[in-house]
Order: C-alpha cells, then structure tokens, then sequence
C-alpha cells in the first residue's frame, strides 16, 4: 500500500511539472559594483511569452536593506536593443508603503490589447510598459527604484517575450 501511495505522489509530481514549465533567465545589474540598498531576488512574468489581448502579471520580490517611504520605479523598455518606451510609476501603488525593512513584492498586472497595428503607427501606451503597438518579438525591462530625493535604490534588467505561442511561466533569477 506504501509503495502504490509513493507511486502516485512521485507520477503527480512529475505530471505537475511538465504541465507547468518554468523558465529561468539572469537578471543583471546595472552597476555590477555597487553596493544597492534593494537586491532582487526574482522576477515572475506569468505568461511567458505575454499573449496579446491577455492578462500579463509581473511580480518583483526584493529584499531592502533600509525602510522605504515613498519612491517611484522608472521603466525603460528596449526591443532588440532599440529604446521603445519609459514610464514612471509611483512605488507605493505597487506595494505597500512604508516598505519595511527586509522582503517585499512589487506586483503589477496588465492586459496587452489583442489587436497590433503596424510598428509605424503611433504609439498609444497603456499602463505599465506594454503599448498596444508593440511588436512580437524579444525586450529588455530596465528598471530602477528610486527613493526619497531621488535616490537610486537599485537598477537591473530582465528579458522578456511578446509573441503569439502558448505562452507558460517563467521566473528570472
């Protein structure tokens, strides 16, 4: 009976794992040598690749080596190395303020529109980073964490993908 118990753990287990895929890729500083008050423990993009017309969540788990009050996240997004679009954000609409000391989440979730016209078109953003005409294709994300007075708390970058293919998880580390 043991045995047979063990079995199915070990074939759930497995059959669990080819259902859910998880991809893991390098997230890079942006000044390997400097000494950060956040570190980025990973970045969570769920689906990968993002699927136009569906919902997309990035989730960024940090460690902070300090109390943050306020601050902002300044976004670049390049498309094969080419600068696409910058945005801004207020820190605390995407986590809780005050940040205290030690593990947080910065969680945001955006629907790309189904339809994409033609890259010459004008570009008409949606919230976040994502355009409705952004291409299929392969990007960079940079982004940095200010603090109070402008304070740069971190910088780093991850790729990710927009495309038409079924999309499945993927966590950055």
């Amino acid at each position: 009976m043991s045995f047979f118990l063990l079995f199915c753990v070990v074939t759930a287990a497995t059959c669990l794992l080819v259902a859910c895929p998880v991809h893991t890729n390098q997230i890079e500083y942006c000044d390997k040598k400097a000494g950060y008050q956040v570190t980025v423990k990973g970045v969570e993009i769920n689906p990968n690749p993002i699927a136009r017309g569906q919902p997309a969540t990035f989730k960024i788990s940090a460690i902070t080596g300090g109390d943050i009050n306020k601050g902002k996240l300044v976004i670049d997004v390049k498309y094969f190395g080419m600068h696409v679009h910058q945005e801004t954000l207020d820190l605390c609409k995407e986590t809780s303020c005050p940040v205290s000391t030690g593990d947080f989440l910065l969680s945001h979730q955006q629907t790309l529109p189904s339809f994409t016209p033609p890259k010459d078109q004008p570009r008409q953003h949606v919230s976040f980073f994502l355009s409705s005409t952004t291409p299929q294709g392969s990007y960079t994300l940079i982004m940095k964490i200010l603090g109070e007075e402008e304070k740069q708390l971190t910088c780093f970058n991850f790729d990710f993908s927009i495309g038409f293919t079924e999309p499945d998880w993927i966590l950055v580390y």
